[in-house]
């Protein structure tokens, strides 16, 4: 069985299907002004569209890694983590505090969900 590869450039691929499993790429925000709450508001709701245009949601979610720069402000991005996660559904995670590609960005996140079973 193939890959899928969707929203690619010469770089990277936003969406790589493969056996049953959606991987994406780290979403960040797309208002670096936005306050940490903000910008994950933002990075979950760009998971959420990535997910259903490969054809699963959040609530087949396998795992999930998040980035974020200040471990001060790691309690705001819980906070609309824990809105946004499928009660009795989360994923596996991991989440560190670290330098992100553009200093505007606090949080970053990359998920893999199924594709679910028809």
């Amino acid at each position: 069985m193939g890959v899928t590869y969707q929203e690619s450039n010469a770089r990277m691929s936003q969406v790589a299907i493969h056996n049953g499993t959606v991987y994406l790429a780290g979403q960040v925000p797309s208002d670096g002004t936005a306050d940490m709450a903000g910008q994950t508001e933002q990075v979950l709701a760009r998971i959420d569209q990535l997910l259903a245009q490969a054809g699963t949601s959040k609530e087949h979610l396998i795992a999930a890694q998040v980035w974020v720069t200040d471990m001060g402000q790691f309690d705001q991005m819980n906070a609309v983590w824990d809105a946004w996660v499928v009660p009795g559904r989360p994923p596996v995670r991991a989440a560190v505090e670290a330098k992100l590609a553009r200093p505007e960005f606090k949080v970053e996140i990359m998920v893999t969900a199924a594709l679910p079973q028809v």
